[in-house]
């Protein structure tokens, strides 16, 4: 709980620059949620300046949900470009399994870039994890008997922290496994949450050294805003929406400290 706050209030302090090239349908609200939580996002696609916005900023937020192959392309330049700068990258494999389009994007992003942290819901996790899962658009959440393993399969072969969203949130990187059992339903009736979430790690990630502790401390400041913003509005998606911009503002300390559902599993455990 304490990294949490030292965190946050590291970002508060000395806002961090996120390079979003995120999808169409979330731009603004990624936008609004970045600022919400003292971040500063700038979204650059073009490949004209990707590279050099990638290179000075903090963090870079790849996402895949609106694709087309120039945007691929500056994407790769632009993830190339933070490695060089060393910029963590995180991305967001939105709808993978989907289309051949999607998956192959996926394959090309991950075998060029080295990404801090992927970021993704159970159906997209369990297709990086070679599971058959059946995508329907870019909605996939999946029943997993056992999701720490799939979570920890990707880890482990991309090098990376992975963050698995769903009832239960899974983060690791492969050895650690720590669980998250903040967030509410509303946030599935909200186009942008899983996004939006993406950058907040990006945001948390560019302000502590370990990517696993910054992703988890992410992923339950961010529920714990959701749970907030859901006992304050009506029981529906609009009212929820404004309420949780507001809450990832607003949520103080003391808040976090009676709502953060963190738990970590060591190797072995």
């Amino acid at each position: 709980m304490q990294l949490m706050t030292d965190i946050r209030k590291k970002i508060q302090e000395q806002p961090p620059l996120v390079h979003n090239m995120t999808n169409d349908v979330v731009t603004n609200f990624s936008a609004n949620g970045l600022y919400a939580i003292g971040a500063q996002p700038v979204m650059a696609n073009a490949k004209e300046e990707v590279q050099e916005m990638a290179a000075q900023a903090d963090a870079l937020v790849i996402n895949i949900g609106t694709l087309t192959e120039p945007q691929i392309s500056a994407m790769v330049l632009a993830g190339q470009a933070a490695n060089e700068a060393g910029t963590p990258v995180i991305f967001d494999p939105v709808g993978v399994g989907a289309t051949a389009f999607r998956t192959e994007t996926c394959e090309r992003i991950l075998s060029r870039v080295k990404v801090a942290a992927i970021r993704g819901n159970s159906g997209e996790i369990a297709r990086l994890a070679g599971l058959p899962v059946v995508v329907r658009g870019v909605d996939s959440d999946a029943e997993l008997e056992k999701p720490e393993l799939a979570a920890k399969a990707v880890a482990e072969h991309f090098q990376t922290t992975v963050v698995m969203t769903g009832e239960t949130d899974v983060i690791t990187d492969g050895k650690k496994v720590i669980t998250c059992s903040n967030g509410h339903m509303l946030q599935s009736k909200v186009t942008g949450t899983g996004c939006l979430l993406t950058a907040v790690v990006g945001a948390y990630v560019c302000k502590h050294h370990d990517v696993l502790e910054a992703s988890a401390c992410a992923v339950a400041f961010y529920g714990a805003a959701a749970e907030q913003a859901a006992s304050l509005s009506e029981p529906a998606p609009g009212s929820f929406q404004v309420h949780f911009l507001d809450q990832l503002y607003l949520i103080t300390d003391e808040d976090l400290q009676q709502r953060v559902k963190l738990q970590t599993k060591e190797e072995g455990d």
